[in-house]
């Protein structure tokens, strides 16, 4: 992957997966100790790799690699107003 690439995914990743985003994971690839399948949690942040750094709700901590394991969004933040918004 290129240098781009690897800029393109993390940029889409911290648009589409913001801290405070509800994911449940469907499979993990880490062949020495995944987090259970169904296990669910929460976006801690995610970092210019594009790895989505979680606090799973059984208190593992395990990024997610989008890409290589399969997750479901279950809910995202609301949007915060900034001062001076229009209500």
């Amino acid at each position: 992957m290129t240098e781009k690439s690897f800029e393109r995914r993390a940029q889409y990743a911290k648009r589409n997966y913001p801290s405070g985003t509800r994911i449940r994971l469907l499979s993990m690839s880490d062949p020495i100790a995944p987090v259970p399948d169904g296990t669910t949690g929460t976006v801690d942040l995610v970092d210019d790799a594009g790895q989505i750094h979680m606090k799973w709700d059984n208190g593992r901590t395990l990024a997610l690699i989008p890409g290589e394991d399969s997750f479901e969004v279950l809910s995202r933040p609301r949007p915060q107003r900034k001062a001076g918004d229009a209500r």
